[in-house]
Formats: C-alpha cells, structure tokens, sequence
C-alpha cells in the first residue's frame, strides 16, 4: 500500500500523505472506500500514530478524506479536494511547462504527453 524510504528529505508524514493521495487519485483506493485506522497504518508501518494523524489532518483539509466520528475515514469523491490545492497544482503544472519548453520539448511532444496521461 505505501512505502516509506528513509532516506527521502521529505517528511514521513509527507509521505504517508503523498502515498495515500496517489492512491485515492489513481482510483486504487475509491470514493468512500474506508482507509486503515490510523492505529492500524501506524501498526503496519511501525511508526508514531501522531505521524499518521498528522498526515490524516492534512487529507482532509485538502478534501481527499472525509471522516466519520465513531466510523473511521473514508476517500472523498472527486469533488472533495478543494479550490486552494487545485490552483496549487495548476500552478505547478505551469512551471513545469515553462521549464519543459526552455528545454526544448516542443508544444507538440507536450500535447502528446497531455493527450497519453488524460486518456
């Protein structure tokens, strides 16, 4: 389900947050599909709950999970992730652009790549 590598500079909560992200976007975990308690992640990753919590705190705010009191969390639908995280992604789609074009990738290759990742 997730992995951690220790030797990445980013937090271990960042990770965990990454991970589970990726998972719910790519549709491996779906809209209202319960995600592990945090004691469970914390148990099978052998690290603080507070690290899993943390990371938990920082899905929801952005919408990616919901939670339930007394049931748990779930993944939130699409429409759940919020304004703020998709003009910061949008914003870093443009820097990579700009870069990508400096480095000579032609608007073509571009489209290519935009037409093969939104198949």
């Amino acid at each position: 389900m997730i992995s951690l590598n220790y030797r990445d500079s980013r937090p271990i909560y960042e990770q965990i947050k990454d991970g589970l992200r990726k998972l719910i976007v790519t549709g491996a975990i779906k809209a209202d599909d319960k995600i592990p308690s945090v004691r469970a992640l914390a148990t099978q990753l052998a690290i603080n709950p507070n690290t899993i919590q943390r990371a938990y705190n920082d899905l929801e705010s952005e919408g990616y999970i919901y939670s339930v009191p007394g049931k748990g969390s779930f993944a939130a639908g699409n429409s759940g992730a919020d304004a703020a995280r998709k003009q910061e992604l949008l914003a870093k789609i443009r820097e990579l652009l700009a870069e990508l074009r400096y480095l000579g990738v032609s608007q073509q290759e571009l489209l290519d790549l935009m037409k093969e990742v939104c198949v």
